[in-house]
Parts: structure tokens; C-alpha cells; sequence
């Protein structure tokens, strides 16, 4: 994870110790309840790539790949602005989405998206030159989330998934694939005030 932070740090900038603001997506609350939401998002598009290993290791290895991807590894060398949060999730199912980096997994296999700037179209963007990186349309959809603060180690997000599934439960909602995790904040935000989400995308 070092080395995701190093990364992370480049990427969003860092200017008299204050990490620069970056673009999270636009979406709508239909339900709010202290820590728990139900949100719903517009169509974006994302890069994403696939990776193996434990959670930490394919963040590393997930999130060296799109980053070179919008740092000009691509058809015309041009540089991709940054949204926030991470995101990582089960490689074998479809994923959420969000800001900068998302990642979900099953099995030692996941799939870790970056959300492109809001108005990119699969048209517009460049060509990533790794072929593992690659460019997908994500239809609107609707999630339940609840926010966390902390490192977001694995008995967290466990617990925290719980506590949504829960949630999830208690409002008659029907969940329509895995939990992510999303990750919003640089390595140098103390560790107390470091924003992370657990997702659960939600059946229409």
C-alpha cells in the first residue's frame, strides 16, 4: 500500500501540505440516516482493470496500472485529471462506482476503477497503451453506502459491510451485487479523519 500512497500523493498534488481538491461524481440522496445513505448515480464511464492477490496488493498493482493510464500512458500522451474516490470489488460480478479508485474482489480476484472526469465520453478519452487497462460505459444506478473513517483494514470494512447489509435490510431494499470499497483521502490525512465508503449497489 506504500506504493499506492506514493502514487496517490503525486496524483492529487500537494501544496503547502494541503492535498488539492478533486472531482467526486454527482449524485442524489433519496435516503439519509446518520452514517448510511441511499444514493443514485448518473451513467459514467471508468477505466478499470483487473488484478489478483489479496486486497492490498492488487490496490497497489490495480492502482500503478490507471495511473500510468491518466498520467499520459495512452494513444496521445495526455494527462487525465484525477476524480476521488478508489474503488476495488469481485472481479466475477459487476461492480459499483464512484470516485477516485474502486476496488471489489472474490477469491484473490479484483477489479480496481477510476471514474473518468465528469463528460468524458468513450469517445473522447485516449487509448490506454496497457491492453489490461480498459475504458467501460456504467449504466445509473443506485447504492446503499455508509461512511467510515480509519486505515479501513479488513475486520473494518467487514464490519462495516455487516452494518450495511443490515441497513440494506431493514429498509426493504434489495441488493444487486457485491460490496466495494472506496477509498477517498491521500496517505498524509491522519488516519482518524480519512473518509472511506462501503457500497452495496441496489436492485431498481
Amino acid at each position: 500500500m506504500k506504493q499506492v500512497f506514493a502514487v496517490l500523493a503525486f496524483v492529487i498534488g500537494l501544496s503547502g501540505g494541503v492535498a488539492m481538491a478533486v472531482e467526486e461524481p454527482k449524485f442524489r440522496v433519496s435516503i439519509e440516516e446518520g452514517a448510511f445513505e441511499v444514493r443514485d448515480y448518473p451513467a459514467l464511464i471508468a477505466a478499470e482493470v483487473d488484478v489478483g492477490g489479496s486486497r492490498d496488493q492488487a490496490s497497489n498493482d490495480g492502482f500503478r496500472l490507471l495511473a500510468r493510464y491518466i498520467f499520459g500512458g495512452n494513444t496521445r500522451k495526455e494527462s487525465i485529471a484525477m476524480t476521488a474516490p478508489v474503488v476495488q470489488a469481485p472481479v466475477s460480478q459487476n461492480i459499483p462506482m464512484t470516485a477516485p479508485v474502486i476496488q471489489t474482489g472474490e477469491a484473490g480476484a479484483w477489479t480496481v476503477r477510476f471514474i473518468m472526469p465528469e463528460g468524458s465520453t468513450l469517445q473522447s478519452l485516449p487509448t490506454p497503451n496497457d491492453p489490461k487497462v480498459r475504458l467501460v460505459t456504467l449504466a445509473p444506478q443506485r447504492f446503499a453506502v455508509v461512511r467510515f473513517s480509519g486505515l479501513a483494514g479488513a475486520r473494518d470494512v467487514a464490519g462495516r459491510t455487516e452494518e450495511l447489509r443490515a441497513f440494506v435490510t431493514k429498509r426493504g431494499l434489495m441488493a444487486s451485487g457485491p460490496p466495494a470499497l472506496a477509498r477517498y483521502d491521500p496517505p498524509w490525512t491522519l488516519w482518524f479523519m480519512r473518509r472511506n465508503e462501503v457500497m452495496i449497489p441496489l436492485a431498481a
